[in-house]
């Protein structure tokens, strides 16, 4: 896997914690950088240990369904990337507030890592070197949900419906490559 396509996959992982990151920054009266910070830490720091959980699972199913990779790849990463544009297009308001308690972050860092746990698994199977797709997932994570609690108190959730519609977009394409190329396509 090249260096441009992990970070697509870092950017489309990123776009969940991007949207709410919006809506946290929404929330917030008056800008703050240092709730931005452990926001985006939160949403980093996820984005970066459930990959690596799930590199750990598929390492260990790996042999079991070797032949069938490329297609579990795809399919997972359709599914990710389908659930988010099917998310954005109910275009539900959140009720966020800009409460960034270890029970509230923690909560809304674990639901949208959960996608990087499935990504981890295709990693896994793709014998993917894990430390660097980890490190670009965290960094990438934290400068676009840092980016987004910004944006959201500026501007509004005019973005956040567009976010996750791009990342689910990017997954899709993403997990399609892979497919053609075990294929033989490309």
């Amino acid at each position: 896997m090249s260096l441009l396509e992990i970070i697509l996959i870092s950017i489309g992982l990123a776009m969940d914690a991007f949207a709410v990151a919006i809506c946290k920054g929404l929330a917030m009266k008056h800008g703050s950088t240092k709730k931005g910070v452990i926001i985006a830490l939160y949403f980093g720091i996820f984005q970066a240990l459930m990959p690596f959980i799930g590199y750990i699972l598929g390492i260990k199913f790996e042999k079991a369904i070797e032949s069938l990779d490329h297609w579990i790849a795809f399919i997972l990463l359709s599914a990710i990337g389908i659930n988010m544009i099917k998310e954005s297009i109910k275009n539900e308001e959140n009720n966020m507030d800009d409460d960034v308690s270890f029970k509230s972050m923690f909560i809304l860092a674990l639901a949208t890592s959960i996608d990087a746990l499935a990504v981890g698994v295709t990693f896994a199977f793709l014998k993917v070197k894990i430390i660097i797709p980890l490190i670009l997932i965290g960094i990438i994570t934290f400068v676009i949900s840092f980016l987004g609690v910004k944006i959201g108190n500026k501007f509004g959730s005019k973005l956040k419906n567009k976010s996750e519609i791009l990342g689910g977009i990017i997954l899709i394409i993403m997990g399609l490559k892979i497919l053609l190329d075990h294929l033989g396509v490309f």
